[in-house]
């Protein structure tokens, strides 16, 4: 189940990037100015003042064992999406000893990856003028996993694996239809996803 996202509180924050400085000074109000800039984010605060309603969903956590002169020492791997629910998604992974700071450095990789989305309606079979799909067929790959998504009438749902359906309704889309193909890495599923959906911004947009 999806948790609200802790942000961290802006009056207290110190930028260390120009992106961050403008960002605090009100230079930059919305995440989408940053991408046109080409900037990337290198503080996760960025994403706390313009993005400050992100869920949180963990997609896995994996343990692996090391034994060393003092025993056995267990190593927490989480991978998690984070989204707003309109239009805004990120992956990110965190590595820890303990699986409390595996999760929040998972969050905060997954803020310094976010991605903007360009939904709408490009189902022929709805043709609406609402925001509750993407605008055309899309495909994205990572590794051996290759993630096709299409757009799909209102009221469809999100057809496809948990991880799949996990990444997009975190991100907003609400109706889509997926196949996924290749590998069944959970990371590269999740990471193939959110490439497909990036995908769609390289297009030049429809003439309204």
């Amino acid at each position: 189940m999806a948790e609200k996202v802790r942000t961290v509180d802006k009056e207290s924050w110190e930028p260390r990037s120009k992106v961050g400085r403008k960002v605090k000074e009100g230079e930059i109000t919305t995440f989408e100015e940053i991408v046109e800039m080409g900037k990337p984010v290198f503080e996760p605060e960025i994403i706390d003042v313009l993005l400050p309603n992100l869920e949180a969903e963990t997609l896995k956590i994996n343990t692996t064992q090391r034994v060393t002169d003092s025993g056995k020492r267990i190593k927490f791997r989480v991978v998690t999406v984070i989204g707003d629910r309109k239009g805004h998604v990120g992956l990110g992974v965190g590595k820890s000893d303990e699986l409390k700071p595996a999760l929040d450095y998972a969050v905060k990789d997954a803020k310094k990856n976010m991605t903007s989305i360009r939904m709408g309606c490009g189902s022929w079979e709805c043709k609406c003028d609402f925001k509750h799909s993407l605008t055309s067929k899309t495909q994205g790959k990572e590794g051996s996993t290759t993630v096709t998504l299409k757009p799909a009438p209102r009221g469809l749902g999100l057809a496809g694996n948990d991880v799949v359906k996990k990444v997009l309704g975190i991100s907003g889309v609400r109706d889509i239809w997926s196949s996924c193909h290749g590998g069944k890495n959970v990371y590269n599923m999740a990471a193939a996803t959110i490439n497909a959906l990036d995908n769609i911004n390289l297009r030049k947009p429809r003439p309204e």
